[in-house]
């Protein structure tokens, strides 16, 4: 007996510790932090169906900076998000306020500047706006390079599609293997357009943010195809094939074009920057001499005509040396 009554105090506690355990489930599934996240989601997208507002957005947007008042007024300004967009293409960590902050910060320098060298007010303006347009240049020189690299990039995961295709994986899957099989930076752009589909993009959608993220003419094509072949069928992979082949004509045009063109770029940069390396190393060498030019006005007036020749010299230079492919 004592056996049993035992035995029977052991099922009792199990079953007691049971059903503490299931209410305890049952609350948090029902009334817990999780459960009134999703269902505040549901009344969101509810109202939105009824009164066809504006649209949820499920997937984490960027934000312009960590502070949630920084964040709101950033926001307001809806040219910021032409910024935003170019730091994405860029591939820097920066958020919107850091380079706004890293402006304003060589206001400074760009304002002190022109006062010790005793500049003149124009001369010290153009200082000034050279010295605040340093960070929009090392901006769009990543920006430029991440693009050459992905567009160099491009033939091979064209060739990679294809053959996934022809192995017979779904266009989602190949999206997949690409992000994690190729070198970045294309395979980071491919994982998250898969991610953004995997979260409940529709698949044209998710293409068109890709081509949006990456503004290259050869990507575009790839995403045309890719959205044709969905609507009226074909042979995506041969289709991908051949637009490999183009991309991979296209790239050797351009590098013959560049090697024939290296000798006028090459002259350009000396004619455009030896007046103004001159002009710095008489500045350190000699100032009083070099200061007529903005004290005088014979020298101001001289200085004006050569910068507009200079100017009109280096568009002329450039416009003979871009060659279009």
């Amino acid at each position: 007996m004592d056996g049993i009554f035992t035995a029977f105090e052991v099922l009792l506690f199990a079953a007691v510790i049971l059903l503490i355990e299931g209410a305890w489930l049952w609350w948090s599934g029902a009334h817990g932090r999780g459960a009134r996240r999703i269902a505040k989601r549901l009344r969101l997208m509810a109202a939105r169906g009824e009164r066809g507002g504006e649209r949820i957005d499920i997937l984490k947007q960027r934000c312009y900076s960590r502070n949630p008042a920084l964040e709101k007024l950033l926001r307001r300004v809806g040219r910021l998000a032409a910024l935003d967009r170019l730091l994405l293409q860029a591939g820097v960590r920066w958020s919107v306020a850091q380079f706004i902050a890293c402006v304003l910060a060589l206001l400074v320098p760009g304002l002190l500047l022109p006062a010790m060298l005793n500049m003149p007010a124009l001369a010290g303006a153009a200082l000034t706006a050279l010295i605040l347009s340093l960070p929009w240049a090392m901006l769009m020189r990543t920006r430029r390079a991440r693009l050459l690299k992905l567009e160099q990039q491009l033939p091979e995961a064209a060739d990679f599609l294809g053959r996934a295709l022809r192995a017979g994986h779904s266009f989602a899957n190949v999206m997949q293997m690409v992000g994690e099989e190729l070198p970045e930076p294309i395979a980071g752009e491919f994982k998250f357009a898969y991610e953004e589909i995997n979260y409940g993009v529709p698949m044209n959608e998710a293409l068109h943010n890709l081509a949006m993220r990456v503004p290259l003419t050869d990507l575009r094509y790839l995403v045309i195809a890719v959205l044709i072949q969905r609507e009226s069928g074909g042979n995506l992979a041969e289709v991908l094939g051949n637009i490999s082949r183009l991309i991979r004509a296209r790239l050797r045009l351009m590098a013959q074009v560049r090697v024939m063109s290296a000798e006028g770029r090459m002259s350009a940069w000396i004619l455009g920057l030896l007046p103004l390396c001159v002009l710095a190393l008489m500045m350190v060498v000699n100032p009083a001499y070099v200061r007529v030019l903005w004290t005088d006005p014979a020298g101001i007036t001289l200085t004006w005509y050569t910068l507009v020749m200079a100017v009109g010299g280096v568009l002329w230079m450039r416009k003979l040396i871009r060659i279009r492919v």
